[in-house]
């Protein structure tokens, strides 16, 4: 089990990208709030990319290579950056599996999973969380959990499995129109064709998540790897033993939680109430 920190890290790939991105809007004549409106982004998100402090996503760059006509040149360099700021040391290496994987199934007791969170929810979470991140590190770490729910559209698409405990919702984390927020986006996940979402009730006497949280991911070959994490620590599970517990585990949950049909019924009532 690794104990690492979590701390930025310094890119060049980021800065080149961020140069060249200037470059081009300025030989289009344009500043950053009107290249901002042209591609749908907050001001501070093209500043922050033309800084080298935050990794455009791949619809930033096709957008503002059409839109400033750069000849290709923007997406040259963005095959370059290689930096994923905002993620802990501990959780790099599951995020690379994440990016190939073949299904993945998660189940959580603590948070929304980060791959369902909306911004504003994800926000709540890390500013609840000592110490306060900087300014810069909050938006890294939103960059970069926004840009990891590109993995529920994938193609090839993934097959994603998520059981959540109620009480995390119970708990309207960020405050009521953070919640409301969040209930309408897990509806709306829960339709798409590769999302099963399952709520685990309140009141479950049989319970055999009890050891807490964990995911389980397949790979493209059809090996399944397990994670587990904890206060500043994750852990990659590999061994054949340890990994077909986790899924024992993880098939007994799925039993005892809602069905994904009532988990969606749930989730409505619980919006309709706020």
């Amino acid at each position: 089990m690794a104990s690492i920190s979590s701390a930025p890290e310094q890119s060049d790939s980021l800065k080149a990208f961020g140069a060249a991105l200037k470059v081009f809007r300025e030989r289009a004549l344009l500043t950053q709030e009107q290249l901002a409106e042209r591609l749908n982004y907050s001001i501070a998100s093209v500043a922050s990319i033309e800084q080298g402090r935050r990794m455009p996503t791949a619809h930033f760059i096709e957008r503002a290579e059409e839109s400033l006509d750069s000849f290709g040149v923007l997406r040259a360099v963005a095959r370059h950056v290689s930096r994923r700021p905002g993620l802990a040391a501990w959780f790099r290496l599951w995020a690379q599996l994440e990016a190939t994987a073949v299904s993945l199934c998660t189940y959580e007791c603590r948070v929304v999973p980060g791959l369902l969170q909306t911004e504003a929810y994800a926000r709540a979470v890390m500013l609840n969380v000592p110490p306060p991140p900087t300014e810069e590190e909050l938006e890294e770490r939103i960059t970069a959990r926004m840009e990891r729910q590109e993995l529920l559209t994938r193609r090839p698409p993934i097959v994603f499995s998520f059981i959540v405990d109620e009480s995390v919702l119970l708990r309207h984390t960020g405050g009521e129109e953070v919640t409301r927020e969040l209930l309408d986006h897990l509806i709306s996940r829960a339709e798409l064709w590769n999302v099963e979402l399952q709520i685990m009730p309140l009141r479950q006497p049989h319970h055999a998540g009890s050891d807490g949280p964990m995911q389980l991911l397949e790979t493209p070959d059809n090996r399944w790897l397990g994670y587990s994490e904890g206060q500043q620590t994750g852990q990659l599970i590999t061994g054949p033993k340890d990994v077909s517990l986790m899924q024992m585990r993880y098939a007994k949950m799925r039993s005892q939680a809602l069905s994904p049909a009532d988990s969606a019924e749930l989730l409505k009532r619980m919006r309709g109430a706020l």
